[in-house]
Order: structure tokens, then sequence, then C-alpha cells
């Protein structure tokens, strides 16, 4: 696996430049628009990379789109073969690319016990060890330069039953990475993700008091919040720092029928208050991607289910004036 992801030439990474390093993302650390910038996870819609592409721009009506897998295979896993034939259907549909969502550590913190969230199997084409996570974060590195994107999604870990002994290295840890960012004029935007160490609004305000650097940004995602019983808008949303916020992921959630636990559901449907958190974005001159992460399968498939949320986020930013 590891020589196949080192066979991204030099030739393939320079080409991917473009512009200046400082002109990376411009179009998105611009002054805010009129409208929130919309993005969607492809492989959210279907494994096939052209056709989720495709139902991205044509239907969706986006220039956004993130990568994380496409034909079974985690973006950390594409050779230089795979990389070239993703770069030539994002030129084909004229998509940019708004954020590389990687599962950066997203694996067990070494010395605790087994989080009861490590997964028995591979997670979105990503199964790598403690060991890998430097090797991870400089693969990274280079495909955001090749897609020419400066946002890198990461995590903090599987969730802790008590993190305290270990909360203070676990921020060295991302802390050291974001600094790597930096020299890279790169951004590490960390997920609040409900089986990671930092899962709400108020875990991820903490995180960001602690790790005040730039290149250390949030990747807010109000479903996440709600699956741990924090009403993520306005509640969680306040807890972070103004202008910490680096991407957002949009999904809804809603209360099983038995009241025992949290499911997904299309946008719109669930009890989180998307249309104000949309609002208070666009008051706040959030100028990063908004990105349809679904998750909710009730249509039947990925993709007729992400064409249901899509509806539904439509018309929760038309009822915020985001769009």
């Amino acid at each position: 696996m590891w020589s196949d992801m080192r066979m991204i030439s030099r030739r393939t990474v320079l080409a991917g430049l473009g512009a200046s390093a400082a002109a990376r993302g411009a179009w998105l650390r611009a002054a805010p628009a009129a409208a929130l910038h919309l993005s969607v996870l492809t492989d959210e819609i279907s494994q096939d990379f052209g056709h989720a592409c495709e139902v991205a721009s044509r239907d969706f009506g986006l220039g956004l789109v993130d990568l994380r897998e496409s034909g079974g295979k985690n973006l950390m896993n594409w050779d230089a073969a795979h990389v070239a034939e993703i770069r030539a259907v994002l030129d084909r549909f004229k998509l940019r690319v708004a954020c590389l969502a990687t599962p950066i550590f997203k694996v067990d913190w070494p010395g605790a016990p087994r989080s009861s969230f490590s997964p028995k199997r591979d997670e979105f084409g990503a199964s790598f060890t403690f060991g890998q996570q430097d090797e991870l974060l400089e693969r990274a590195f280079e495909l955001a330069r090749t897609f020419s994107t400066d946002r890198i999604r990461i995590f903090d870990f599987w969730r802790l039953d008590d993190q305290k002994p270990h909360r203070a290295a676990i921020d060295d840890v991302v802390r050291k990475a974001a600094a790597k960012a930096a020299t890279r004029n790169l951004t590490l935007v960390l997920e609040n993700e409900y089986a990671c160490n930092t899962a709400t609004g108020a875990e991820a305000g903490r995180l960001a008091t602690a790790i005040p650097d730039k290149a250390l940004q949030i990747t807010w995602d109000p479903g996440n919040a709600q699956f741990r019983d924090e009403v993520p808008f306005p509640g969680g949303y306040a807890a972070i720092p103004k202008g910490r916020i680096g991407h957002v992921h949009c999904k809804d959630a809603a209360r099983r029928a038995d009241g025992t636990a949290w499911e997904w559901m299309a946008m719109g449907r669930g009890v989180i208050d998307w249309a104000g958190q949309f609002r208070a974005l666009k008051h706040d001159g959030y100028p990063f991607a908004c990105t349809l992460e679904t998750h909710w399968r009730g249509a039947g498939t990925p993709e007729a289910s992400s064409r249901e949320s899509f509806a539904g986020m439509k018309a929760l930013l038309e009822r915020a004036g985001a769009q």
C-alpha cells in the first residue's frame, strides 16, 4: 500500500500547485459572498466518482466537492493513476475541492484502554495505525497541493471513557500537526466527531482555545454534536470562538422511535435548527464551505438519499436567506 502511495511523482505534485501557495483557497478566503458556499462529499452520492461529480455539478449546481473515497478506496490509498483520474473528472465538471476528508488521527490513542468506538472493520476504506499518522499527514499535504485546496480534515482519536489523563498529550499531537501545516500554508480542520474525543461544540471550543494556532480550525458538525445530546445551535455553535470554524458538515438527526438513541435524517427532517445555523453563519461572515454529508439512507440508495437531503438543505438555506 505505502509503495503505491509514494507513486505520485514530483511532476504530478507540481502540476497540482497551480498558483502560489498564498493563492490556494483564495476564492474561499475572499470577502463572504451573498450566499454560503456549498459542497458535497462525493462518496455520499456514489463510489463512481464520475457519476457523483455529474450529480454534484449538473443536478445540484455545485462548484465544490469534498474528497474522501472513490471506488471503495480511501483517498489516502489513491495511487498516481487514481489521482490523475480524479483530477481529470474534476476538470471535466469544472469542480474545485473544498476539503480533503482524511482519516488522520481517527485511530486509538496509544497507552489508553481501547475505545468502545474503535471500529472492528474499515471505515470509509481506511484502516491505519497510530504509527502511520505522520506519514498520512505528509501524504495529505501532497494531496492538498495536487488538488489545490488548503483544507485538510482531521480528528483527535477514538473517544476515551476518561480522556483527562491523556488530553494534554493529545492536544500536543494536534498542535504539532498544525505547526507542520502552517509551514505549508495549509489549514487542518478538526471535526467534532461524536465517536472521538472532541465531539461537541463545547469540546471544540475548548480545543480551539487550548491550541490558538491559526493553522488549526474546526470542522463544525452540528449533527455529531446532536448525537452527544448537545443542542448544536445556538449552544454548541456559540461555544466555538469566532473565526475558528474553517469547514462545516451538514446532516440532520432525530430521536429513534423508541427514544433510546439518535438516528440520521434528511436535512430539515430532524431536530437541528439548521435554518438558524445557516442564518448565523451568514451573519458572522463565514467564508468557507458548507458540505452535505448525508449519512441518512432513508430513500433507499446513497444517491436518492443525497438528492432528498440536498433538496431539504436548499429549502433551509432559502428560509435562512443564505442562498
